[in-house]
């Protein structure tokens, strides 16, 4: 990088220190997050006081300023454990420092789903909260790379399909609310970086090295050790997986979008579907489509072995009754499936 000659009062030409690379790439990354975000806009940062989001909302205040959009800082405190309000504090002192508006909200954890769903719930519920009482443009969170990899990891280990295998978007709603996650191409160890060259002390949530957490333990263990047998590049790889798999159910939901309106009819207290458009449809776009009727009309997501067990209504058809799924009930009716509420 070429730094910029700065003329002084006495005509003597200095040179401002070049910028640290960590701190460039963060900003950059969050430049183009912004970019959907109107100029004289508020957004809101979740900010735990990590280095993830500490270098976000360092990053968010300086580009931020250039467009006049207010920059809201808000850490949700959990109270999950002792001192937790403290660290809440001192997230909330470091964001004034860097010029953002901050606050700390409390939230209750009531443990469903388990901690770590439930924490992540009671956090996204607080920042939508936060976002509408501002009328905030959108929501922006320090999701990096790596944990980008850990959640591709994580879904290949539950068997749980492409749709978790996509990860996070880098842009994706919260109940009417734009959700931004403009470090996801960017490494934990940029924006620890980041705070080093700016001075700024993150906190390290002792939950983050916990490994009775599932993610602690593939971040901690896993990880690193498929990086030393298999070679460096892992977690890019996964990244980019996700963003693969991304574009291919985007191209699939259009796909479905165009068929569903012709094969699709309303039924007595359900809807139904053509069989033999189902049958004429290949293996993935046919389960795709039980899958987006059941998820559609009932609010409902089937597993595999339940989506094949509906798709063998059209497929493997010998008189078999109907199958029960959550919220509704499919049966083959001459020449539909027909789903019907339970």
């Amino acid at each position: 990088m070429v730094a910029t000659p700065v003329v002084g009062s006495v005509g003597s030409v200095t040179h401002r220190p070049p910028l640290d690379p960590a701190v460039a790439a963060v900003r950059l990354a969050v430049r183009q997050g912004l970019g959907s975000v109107p100029d004289g806009a508020s957004v809101i940062v979740g900010l735990s006081g990590g280095a993830d989001s500490l270098a976000l909302t360092a990053a968010a205040v300086f580009e931020a300023s250039r467009r006049a959009i207010e920059v809201v800082a808000v850490t949700v405190d959990h109270g999950l454990q002792d001192g937790s309000a403290d660290a809440a504090d001192a997230a909330r002192r470091a964001a004034s420092a860097l010029g953002a508006a901050a606050r700390v909200t409390r939230v209750e954890v009531d443990g469903t789903g388990g901690p770590e769903a439930a924490a992540r719930d009671a956090r996204y519920r607080a920042l939508r909260d936060a976002a509408r009482a501002e009328g905030a443009a959108a929501v922006l969170t320090g999701h990096t790379l790596d944990d980008q990899a850990e959640t591709v990891l994580l879904g290949l280990a539950r068997g749980s399909g492409a749709a978790s295998l996509q990860g996070m978007a880098a842009a994706s709603d919260l109940d009417g609310v734009p959700l931004l996650r403009p470090l996801l191409g960017v490494r934990r160890e940029t924006t620890r970086a980041a705070c080093l060259a700016l001075g700024l002390t993150p906190w390290d949530d002792p939950h983050n090295a916990d490994p009775r957490f599932t993610r602690v333990r593939v971040r901690e263990r896993v990880l690193p050790v498929m990086e030393a047998e298999l070679g460096p590049g892992i977690a890019e790889a996964l990244a980019r997986t996700a963003e693969q798999l991304r574009e291919d159910a985007a191209a699939f939901e259009e796909m479905i979008d165009e068929t569903i309106e012709d094969i699709v009819e309303h039924a007595e207290a359900g809807i139904a579907v053509s069989v033999a458009a189902l049958a004429a449809n290949p293996p993935a776009l046919r389960h795709r489509i039980i899958r987006h009727v059941v998820a559609a009309e009932f609010g409902e997501s089937l597993t595999r072995a339940q989506t094949l067990e509906v798709a063998r209504l059209v497929t493997a058809w010998s008189g078999q009754g109907p199958i029960d799924l959550p919220a509704c009930r499919a049966a083959r009716v001459g020449g539909r499936v027909v789903f019907t509420a339970r």
